[in-house]
């Protein structure tokens, strides 16, 4: 696996999340040989979902992490536990495979929020999980699209509550006049993701899972059973499953052409007063826009807004993350002029051009999950748990995503970053101006 991001390094980025971490338990490098059932490759959410799944259903699993658990996307972002996969692959299954296949389809995305709130319960894990999320309506069009969400999720057998809020309302659910009303969801909210993930890498270990970080996977022999070689040992396996997502680099050219990596940025301001706390987010809800090019913001257990988006797609990274994220999060909360800034950091997310996830297999023992497009907290978990399952000959659910087309980006290797990042600027345009 290849880092082809200069800005970072191979330990976690000063967050707020690895400030505030649980433990700094560090797992052992990979030396010599080492025989498995299955080898993962990637310590986020994909990799340890789906080896999770696996040492449960009674596989002797080997994770390999180039960096540490947690690194990537993983543990640097929003803490937004959010369903679905996205409106357009949900439309796209139904017009594709029937109503029966896209009812499937919707219940996994649904499924994937249970996956998360049964690891925190199972395995105890502190990570602040919290049932409460608002999508914000800031035109009367985008509060038509969430009325009509609702009455779609409601049609399909929905568990859980939601509420749809007028302008009037407005203020009893985010303390801005920047909305219109919005749609409450009490089966979605925010957590403490490295904490998450953290806490599913020491279940992972708990129940007999190999876990090695700084384990660069840097070459792949195939065949009957593949090997993962490293610096410094090799991993040999019936089955192998890709979960690099946003950070494979070329390791394996078929997975990285079909996904590109952008850019995503938080800042984290000091504790706020429990009244103005209060005032900002009356509910502590996860909130996120409307907008193609989105904000999104939350309330952290010690009081900190987390304020994220400001998204790039050229290939590089904003050099002063504050002064790009600062007047987003003063659009919406004026009152916190003056409130100090604690923590900002970025990273990469993996984007498919359908911004839907990307699953399949590259051989009968080759498997691969990616590209959630921003969206990944919880849908990971559900993507890992159907490889497991195909694993352990069950593969009616993920025939259903390996069924979706996934084309790579226009442009090549060398001009599909410039030619995206043309395309957001009109995409951007078109949420300034209302189109």
């Amino acid at each position: 696996m290849r880092l082809n991001d200069r800005a970072h390094s191979l330990e976690y980025p000063p967050s707020y999340y690895a400030a505030t971490r649980n433990d700094d338990h560090r797992y052992p490098v990979l030396e010599g040989r080492v025989e498995a059932d299955v080898c993962v490759i990637g310590g986020g959410f994909s990799g340890l979902s789906t080896a999770l799944h696996l040492v449960q259903k009674g596989y002797k699993v080997a994770l390999i992490e180039q960096c540490r658990v947690g690194w990537g996307a993983s543990g640097r972002n929003g803490g937004q536990v959010i369903g679905g996969f996205g409106s357009q692959t949900q439309k796209a299954i139904d017009k594709q495979h029937g109503a029966d296949v896209g009812q499937v389809f919707w219940e996994m995305g649904v499924e994937c929020c249970d996956i998360v709130r049964d690891h925190v319960a199972r395995f105890n894990i502190d990570c602040d999980l919290t049932w409460s999320y608002y999508d914000a309506a800031a035109r009367p069009n985008e509060l038509r699209d969430l009325e009509a969400s609702m009455e779609d999720e409601i049609r399909r057998g929905y568990p859980h509550k939601q509420v749809l809020i007028s302008t009037e309302e407005t203020r009893q659910y985010v303390g801005t006049d920047r909305y219109i009303g919005g749609l409450t969801n009490e089966g979605w909210g925010h957590c403490h993701p490295l904490n998450l993930a953290r806490g599913e890498a020491k279940a992972l270990a708990d129940l007999g899972g190999l876990i090695f970080e700084g384990s660069e996977a840097q070459s792949i022999t195939y065949g009957t059973r593949p090997t993962v070689t490293t610096d410094k040992g090799q991993v040999t396996a019936d089955f192998l499953v890709f979960c690099g997502n946003a950070y494979l680099g070329d390791l394996q050219p078929q997975l990285s052409w079909k996904v590109l990596p952008a850019g995503s940025y938080i800042i984290a301001t000091e504790p706020l007063e429990e009244e103005l706390a209060q005032k900002l987010l009356p509910t502590n809800a996860a909130v996120c826009d409307q907008r193609f090019v989105l904000d999104y913001y939350r309330m952290s257990a010690d009081r900190r807004i987390l304020f994220g988006g400001g998204t790039t797609y050229h290939g590089g990274h904003p050099k002063d993350i504050i002064a790009r994220m600062r007047p987003k999060m003063l659009r919406v909360f004026p009152e916190l002029e003056n409130t100090k800034i604690d923590f900002a950091w970025g990273g990469n997310m993996a984007m498919t051009l359908s911004r839907s996830p990307h699953v399949g297999r590259l051989a009968d023992n080759v498997y691969f999950t990616q590209g959630y497009s921003g969206h990944g907290l919880a849908p990971s978990h559900i993507t890992g748990k159907i490889i497991a399952e195909t694993i352990a000959g069950q593969a009616e659910r993920f025939d259903v995503f390996s069924s979706l087309t996934h084309l790579p980006f226009p442009g090549g290797k060398y001009l599909r970053q410039p030619t995206l990042f043309i395309g957001m600027l009109y995409v951007k345009l078109r949420d300034e101006l209302g189109i």
